[in-house]
C-alpha cells in the first residue's frame, strides 16, 4: 500500500470531514501484549495469563491492553501518510477516546484516519483527526479516538 503524501497544507485543508487514508494491518501478537505489560506493570491476567484467559474470560483469549491499541495510532499514521513539506511533527495529544471492542490476542488492526479540523499555530498547523483502529471481521471498531497532531514548517 502507497503512502498518501501532503506537499502543502493547502491539500490537507481540501480534505477537511473526510476519510484521508487506511493503514496496513497490524496482527497483534502475545509477545507485544506481554512486552506492554511489561513496560506498564499492567499485568493483570486478562493480559498476561493465556491459560486463565482461555478458562475464565469471556474473550476464550487474553486481550490487548486499551492503551496498548491506543499506543499503536502514530504508528498507523505514520504507514499510510507523509508530510514531506513539515520540519517536524508533534504528537500533541487527545480529545477523546473509547475502546468499543476488546482486541484479542492474533487479532489484526488497522487505523481508519479521517481530518476533522485544521487550524493555524505559530508556524505551522495543528490537525485534529477522528481515527478509527478496525478490528479484521470484527464491525465494532476496538478504539475510536481524536488525535491532535502539530506540525512545524
Amino acid at each position: 500500500m502507497s503512502k498518501v503524501m501532503f506537499h502543502n497544507p493547502n491539500e490537507l485543508n481540501l480534505l477537511v470531514g473526510k476519510e484521508v487514508a487506511v493503514s496496513e494491518w497490524l496482527e497483534i501478537k502475545q509477545s507485544m501484549i506481554q512486552t506492554f505489560a511489561d513496560c506498564t506493570n499492567d499485568h493483570q491476567w486478562i493480559h498476561t495469563d493465556i491459560e486463565k484467559a482461555k478458562k475464565d474470560s469471556v474473550y476464550g483469549a487474553t486481550i490487548a491492553h486499551g492503551f496498548l491499541t491506543l499506543s499503536l495510532i502514530p504508528f498507523f499514521l505514520e504507514s499510510c501518510i507523509e508530510y514531506p513539506f513539515a520540519k517536524r511533527s508533534i504528537n500533541y495529544g487527545l480529545n477523546k477516546v473509547r475502546f468499543p471492542h476488546a482486541v484479542t490476542v492474533d487479532s489484526r488492526l488497522r487505523g481508519r484516519f479521517f481530518i476533522e479540523e485544521i487550524t493555524s499555530i505559530e508556524g505551522g498547523i495543528q490537525i485534529e483527526w477522528k481515527i478509527n483502529v478496525e478490528i479484521e471481521g470484527i464491525e465494532k471498531p476496538a478504539c475510536v479516538a481524536d488525535v491532535l497532531f502539530r506540525l512545524y514548517f
